[in-house]
Parts: C-alpha cells; structure tokens; sequence
C-alpha cells in the first residue's frame, strides 16, 4: 500500500483535530517545496533521525539503445535525487510485530 499526499494530509488531520484541515495542506505543501528548492540549488536536506537525507547527483549524458528500434540514442546529462532512510527508520520498518 502507498500513501498519497492526501493520506498523509488525512492521517495527520485525525492525528491533530484541533488543526484546521487547509492550514495542514499548506504546510505540506510549503515543507515539500522547501525540499525542491533546496534540492534546485543543489543543497543536501538533511532531516537527521527522523525521515532522512535528500541530495541530488549529476548522470553524466550517455549512449542508449532504443530497444525497440535498437537504434542509438544519446541521453543527455541530467540531475537525479538520491534518498537515505535514516537509521531511525530503517530500525521501526524492519522490527518485528
């Protein structure tokens, strides 16, 4: 099962009742775009023992195959987001029941 952005947003609402539903969305909203525009500007994110870390890395331009055509194709140099879970995480998702 997968969370969406409106589960967390309803998760947290049950959670904290006495928080006003759009005032939550707004702060989703605001926390995930400070990680992007962090990330933009080729920052670390560093949310130490509780989520993780966010950094971003460069994938040098390289040649492919279309496996469909098997023609070449060159794919060019682009950024990707690397995520570690922290150890905190790692911990609660792999203990036992």
């Amino acid at each position: 099962m997968s969370s969406t952005r409106s589960d967390i947003i309803n998760k947290i609402s049950k959670n904290f009742p006495n928080l006003l539903k759009k005032d939550i969305i707004r702060f989703v909203d605001i926390f995930v775009s400070e990680i992007i525009k962090a990330l933009k500007n080729n920052e670390r994110v560093e949310l130490r023992d509780t989520i993780g870390t966010f950094e971003t890395r460069i994938q040098k331009k390289r040649i492919s195959l279309n496996p469909k055509t098997l023609e070449k194709v060159e794919v060019p140099e682009k950024k990707s987001i690397i995520y570690k879970c922290s150890k905190e995480w790692k911990n609660k998702i792999n203990e036992k029941k």
